[in-house]
């Protein structure tokens, strides 16, 4: 059957001006890390877009090594991109990004121009487009310099291949480094994505919230439902089927007995806000206007649509945050700290 984007979905969505520039990112983005590969079945996929962008979900993340196999999110988002989404194309900022191990062979990850250049390309041809809106370096090279990475995201931008640059998981130092060098090549850094959630907090304590403030980047946070934990999954322990119980991207250890009890009393306090524990979740990162936009994962449609709702209540009392303080004491799972500490 023929896709019809609802007329309506615009009205379904609050979009947020990305930094200083000129682009406005939906408060809640879908990323494609998970459940984008040959595991998920094509018509599920399908399907999780489509509620999406009728949710007024204009921007989808991915990056080249997303599957699984790595590579496979990018060539399903393609085929639904031909399939459902062509008339569409200018109404959503797709993004993708360049990183972690995707060949065999020194030149398969990392920051070198070599790969990211190699990357872009190989993206565009799984994904069926001339360009992305936003190409990332995902994380920091320590071992190649600096302005070779910024560099090589100044070439992409400049041969077409994407309309703005950006970097992921750098620390607040890092950062400004990086930004500053892309202010000289005349390609501004755009958006900054690092992980951030109640569970994970390490953009406040780094102060990479206030370095992006100050330089005008915008920001999207990954893992705002920290892998999962912070939905109604855990609320009676470890379920079968999780990402927790499948050793992709989390820890079992880290869903301990103490986790499961500030997690029972979130949901709790959620209720009261008439709100899932997802959409409260999601909606502490974007409490304040200092997170652009939340990027969610989903396995199946309904969960986008429990996510979404989470814009008809951003706020937060004072009282609310200290308590939601005081129940979240562990505040360290970031699976992603060494690359942020680099």
């Amino acid at each position: 059957m023929t896709y019809t984007a609802r007329d309506d979905r615009y009205d379904r969505m609050i979009y947020r001006r990305c930094g200083r520039s000129g682009v406005k990112l939906p408060a809640i983005s879908l990323g494609l890390w998970h459940n984008f590969g040959h595991d998920t079945p094509h018509a599920t996929k399908q399907a999780i877009c489509r509620t999406a962008f009728d949710h007024g979900i204009t921007h989808f993340d991915l990056a080249n090594n997303y599957g699984p196999p790595a590579g496979s999110a990018e060539e399903a988002f393609g085929d639904i991109l031909r399939s459902d989404f062509r008339p569409y194309r200018d109404e959503m900022i797709i993004s993708s990004k360049a990183g972690y191990e995707m060949w065999d062979g020194p030149y398969g990850e990392w920051g070198s121009r070599k790969y990211m250049v190699a990357s872009c390309d190989q993206s565009l041809k799984r994904l069926g487009l001339d360009y992305v809106d936003i190409f990332y370096s995902h994380r920091f090279d320590p071992d190649t310099p600096l302005e070779e990475t910024m560099q090589a995201l100044d070439h992409i931008v400049r041969s077409g291949r994407a309309l703005y640059a950006g970097i992921s998981s750098y620390n607040s130092q890092r950062t400004r480094e990086a930004a500053a060098i892309l202010k000289d090549l005349g390609t501004p850094c755009l958006i900054h994505q690092p992980s951030y959630s109640i569970l994970n907090r390490w953009v406040e304590t780094d102060g990479l919230k206030d370095t992006l403030a100050d330089l005008g980047i915008g920001s999207i946070a990954f893992t705002p439902l920290a892998q999962g934990i912070l939905t109604k999954k855990y609320l009676n322990g470890i379920p079968d089927g999780s990402r927790a119980t499948q050793g992709k991207s989390l820890d079992r250890s880290v869903i301990t007995d103490r986790a499961l009890a500030s997690i029972g009393a979130l949901n709790a306090m959620a209720e009261t806000r008439g709100q899932t524990l997802a959409q409260m979740a999601i909606a502490w990162v974007l409490r304040g206007g200092g997170i652009t936009s939340a990027l969610i994962g989903a396995s199946k449609p309904e969960q986008v649509e429990d996510c979404a709702g989470a814009i008809r209540n951003l706020d937060f009392t004072a009282d609310e945050l200290v308590r939601i303080d005081a129940i979240a004491e562990e505040k360290d799972v970031n699976l992603w700290a060494k690359s942020s500490s680099a």
